[in-house]
C-alpha cells in the first residue's frame, strides 16, 4: 500500500465503469463492482460511496460534478478502477500519476487539471494473457475470475481498513 495513503483522510469513494447493462459483468467495471462489494460488507458512515454514471471515457464530468457537490479537493477522493497492466489478483494505490492509456483517468486528469487524487488500481489482466487490454476489458468476467475478485476486494477492504 501507499506509504502516505490514509484512509481516514477520503471522504468519497468513486468507482468507475459504464452505466449500460450490456457492460454490467465486464472487467472494465470492476470499479462499479468494487463499490457494490464495499456497500454490502461495510458500513461506512465517514465516507459516501457512488459508482459513475457516465461511460467510461467521460468519467471526468461525473467525478468533477460529484467533487463540486459535495464541496471536496480532489485530494479527497479515491477513484477506484481497472487496471489492465496488474495482474488480476493485485491492487495498488496511486497518487498523482498519469492516466497510462486509461480513458476514464485521462477524462478525470483533463477535468480537474490535476493529477492529485488517489486511486485504486484493481488488476484485471488474466494470468496467462499476452496482447492488448482492448482484447478482454469488455468481456463478460468468468465465474473463476469473479471469485478471484471477490477475494481482491476482501483483502483490499481489510488492508484499508474498511471492514465492520
Amino acid at each position: 500500500m501507499k506509504a502516505n495513503f490514509n484512509i481516514n483522510n477520503i471522504k468519497l469513494l468513486i468507482g468507475l465503469g459504464n452505466p449500460d447493462k450490456k457492460y454490467k459483468n465486464t472487467y472494465h467495471n470492476i470499479g462499479h463492482r468494487f463499490i457494490n462489494y464495499v456497500e454490502k460488507n461495510t458500513n461506512l458512515s465517514n465516507i459516501k460511496t457512488l459508482a459513475s454514471t457516465t461511460f467510461m471515457n467521460k468519467s471526468g464530468h461525473f467525478v468533477k460534478e460529484k467533487l463540486q457537490y459535495f464541496n471536496l479537493t480532489p485530494q479527497q477522493i479515491l477513484v477506484i478502477h481497472d487496471d489492465s497492466d496488474i495482474e488480476l489478483g493485485r491492487y495498488k494505490i496511486s497518487f498523482n500519476r498519469g492516466s497510462a492509456g486509461h480513458k476514464g483517468i485521462n477524462s478525470i486528469i483533463n477535468h480537474l487539471n490535476t493529477k492529485k487524487f488517489w486511486r485504486l488500481r484493481i488488476g484485471i489482466r488474466p494470468k496467462d494473457f499476452k496482447g492488448k487490454a482492448e482484447k478482454f476489458v469488455l468481456k463478460k468476467i468468468s465465474k473463476e475470475n469473479q471469485k478471484e475478485f471477490e477475494t481482491t476486494f476482501k483483502k483490499i477492504l481489510e488492508d484499508l481498513e474498511l471492514t465492520t
